[in-house]
This record gives structure tokens, sequence and C-alpha cells, in this order.
């Protein structure tokens, strides 16, 4: 286990607020803080310049907690995460960020959220490209373990995924991009993936077999080929959860892109194609893409496999 500075219950005054209303004036809130650090040198030397200063971290919190209005308390984590990684020794940062006086009947005492972030995934998250918004957004879903990473590409998810402990192997039929993949874990010292060069639509080979309930996620990003979905079902483990997005209908209609219609799903084809899933979150329409000023119509779909045989909702 890493040495850890930990600071409990720091308390700040923050316009935060989805209403205008209740960033009208400054309420309470409270921040229990985790950083992972070594603390040999210092415990060795008796020099606080070898270690954290948990006093400076805390004015740091509060300068940044203090300083704007924002809607969500997501914001204040995520601007703590890039002060706090930028100027001090932390491998590993944990927050969990409460309201102590949050305008909602019958809750008595907060409301809040937990985030966790290593050195590494904040590295990969001011990378470009980024990983997928709705892959952040749907991290708190995926059950560590295994991961296969369809289409990967250059493998920025297989990257990300793995700065954060998950075991990955990257599938793609381009073979130069899936070694530009191995040089760059290999500069970033990840080990714990691997690729394979595998053809997911040959018209003149049978699908591919990815293995029979092998990993714990599989994700696809951009990527549709339709009868490849059976496998994709049989390769999840029970209780295993499919990640997806790809581009609806809508935005070839829109933008020309992709060029070929049968690229794009159809409204509510992807609920089809995953029958036989738990449905944990599906959206379709315009989203935010890597940049806010990027746009994109997909669909979104996260799905479970069941752990009992044909139990699904």
């Amino acid at each position: 286990m890493a040495d850890q500075i930990r600071i409990e219950r720091l308390e700040f005054r923050s316009r935060c607020g989805v209403t205008a209303q209740e960033r009208a004036r400054p309420q309470p809130l409270a921040i229990d803080l985790e950083l992972d650090c070594c603390m040999d040198h210092a415990g060795l030397s008796d020099d606080l310049r070898h270690t954290i200063d948990y006093a400076t971290v805390a004015r740091r919190v509060v300068e940044i907690g203090t300083s704007r209005d924002v809607q969500l308390l997501e914001s204040i984590t995520e601007q703590l995460f890039s002060v706090l990684f930028a100027e001090f020794a932390a491998d590993r940062i944990k927050m969990w960020l409460r309201k102590l006086h949050p305008p909602i009947t019958d809750i008595t005492s907060s409301v809040g959220i937990t985030r966790e972030r290593t050195r590494l995934a904040q590295q990969f998250l001011r990378a470009d490209p980024c990983p997928a918004r709705f892959l952040m957004q749907q991290l708190h879903r995926l059950p560590k373990g295994t991961v296969l990473d369809v289409a990967a590409g250059k493998g920025r998810h297989t990257l990300f995924l793995s700065s954060l402990g998950y075991q990955v192997e990257a599938i793609d039929r381009d073979e130069q991009a899936l070694a530009q993949l191995v040089s760059a874990a290999q500069s970033r010292h990840l080990v714990d993936l691997t690729t394979r060069v595998v053809d997911l639509e040959s018209p003149h080979l049978p699908a591919p077999d990815l293995g029979q309930e092998r990993f714990d996620v599989i994700i696809v990003f951009f990527y549709l080929a339709r009868p490849l979905f059976p496998q994709l079902t049989h390769a999840l483990k029970p209780g295993g959860v499919l990640v997806y997005e790809t581009f609806l209908i809508d935005h070839h209609l829109h933008y020309r892109h992709p060029r070929r219609q049968e690229f794009c799903l159809a409204h509510g084809e992807l609920l089809r194609l995953t029958a036989g899933l738990r449905i944990l979150h599906y959206d379709e329409g315009p989203h935010q893409g890597i940049r806010d000023e990027e746009s994109a119509y997909t669909a979104q779909l996260v799905a479970q496999k069941p752990c009992t045989p044909g139990a699904s909702a």
C-alpha cells in the first residue's frame, strides 16, 4: 500500500447548484482527500520538501472551491484533479466532496460524490485524442478485471483502461496501428495489455472466435459489424458489461459521414442487436464529442450479461 496524505472534512463555502437560486449565495461544502505519495525521504531527512505539504494542499483546495460559480460538484473535482496533480507529487488522488446542507427534503445529512484518479489516467485525459466522453461517464459501471477492446486502432481506450489497472486485450485488423499501441504502452510502462490482429468482418471467413465467457468488460467505439454481436455476448462473463457507442443514421444524414449508410445504426437497432442483455443505460441522439464544441449523432449503450441463463430486462 502506498504512503498517504489524508485530509478529513476540509470545509469551505461555494456557489454550487444546478439552479440559479441555489447558486445565489455560497453554501457549505466538505471534502475528504487521500493523496498517495512516497514519504521515505521525508522520514529520513525530516524535511518538508520531501513530502506533500497538507497545509498547502488545503489552501489550494479552498482557493479552487471558492473561486467560481458551478452547477455540478463534478466540475469542482475536475479542477481539483487538474491543479493537485500539477502542483503536488501525488500518484493517486481520491476525494469525497459533499454538500452539507443540500436543498432536498428529507435528506438530514449530506449528498455528494466520490471520485478517484491516478496521475497516469490524468495524463490520458489531457492527451489528444483523449478517451471517449461516454466511456469516462460509465467507468463506475465497469467491473474490475479483463477488458476486450474491439477495433481498438491505436488504442486510446486500451491505454487508458490499462492505466486504471484493467487487463486489456486489444484486437484490430490493422497490424501497424496495434504496433503503435504496443510502442505507446511500453513508453508508459504499461504491461497488463496484449494485442491480437483479427479480421473482424472478412466475407470469406467465419465470424472470429472471441472466446467463451472470457471478459468482464467489452468496449466498442465507432465500429459496427452486425454479425459480430453474438460473439460479443458469448465472450462476456456472466455479469460482464458491454459498452458500445457508434454513429446513428442521423449523423450520415446531417454530415454525410460515415459515407455508407450501412455503417450507421437505425433508431433502436442497438437494443435489438443486444437482446438478451440487461440494459443499464441507453440513449441516442446528439452527444458531445471529445471536445465540447464537437457533437455527433450516436447511440450509447451499457448492457450487462445476466448471471442466470435466460434472465434479461
